[in-house]
């Protein structure tokens, strides 16, 4: 069994393959959060998401903008993993009956999200570095400083959500 689908036999390909699955990773969010901002009934929630959308284009933009410079191309590769917690955080809000409880459970799904892009980016981030793409690791940099304060946000909201979520109980 290959765990990857082509050859990365260096740490350059890694990078590539890597920023093409980031890029598979922000359209899948860019298509998510529509529907999490309607499902969210917490003022602050449905703002964070909305904020969070427009962030995430720019995302998909300096993902693309560093494909374009590294490949000529700005093609994706299928993130499975995001699609995975996208079809999690699906089911766990439909199941969610109770509004402050499918609010919680948006911060949840979202707090994934944002856990495993941290991650990711921070990663690539060093990548980029090793690999002597100062320009390209200070743009992962940028994203991944917004990634954090998205995840800090939704900290602070879910303090308060999780108490009403609490009660419903």
């Amino acid at each position: 069994m290959k765990f990857f689908s082509e050859n990365l036999d260096n740490l350059r390909k890694l990078y590539i393959n890597q920023l093409q699955m980031l890029l598979s990773t922000e359209e899948q969010i860019t298509e998510a959060l529509p529907k999490m901002i309607e499902k969210a009934t917490d003022p602050d929630l449905k703002n964070a998401f909305q904020t969070h959308l427009q962030e995430t284009r720019g995302h998909v933009s300096r993902v693309k903008q560093i494909l374009n410079e590294v490949t000529g191309e700005a093609k994706s590769i299928k993130c499975k993993a995001l699609a995975a917690l996208v079809t999690e955080a699906e089911d766990m809000i439909k199941d969610a009956t109770d509004e402050s409880v499918r609010d919680a459970a948006l911060i949840t799904a979202a707090q994934r999200v944002e856990h495993y892009e941290m991650a990711v980016y921070g990663t690539v981030e060093y990548f980029a570095e090793i690999l002597g793409e100062t320009a390209q690791a200070d743009l992962l940099e940028e994203t991944l400083s917004e990634e954090k304060q998205a995840d800090q946000l939704l900290t602070e909201i879910a303090d308060r959500v999780n108490t009403s979520a609490q009660k419903a109980a």
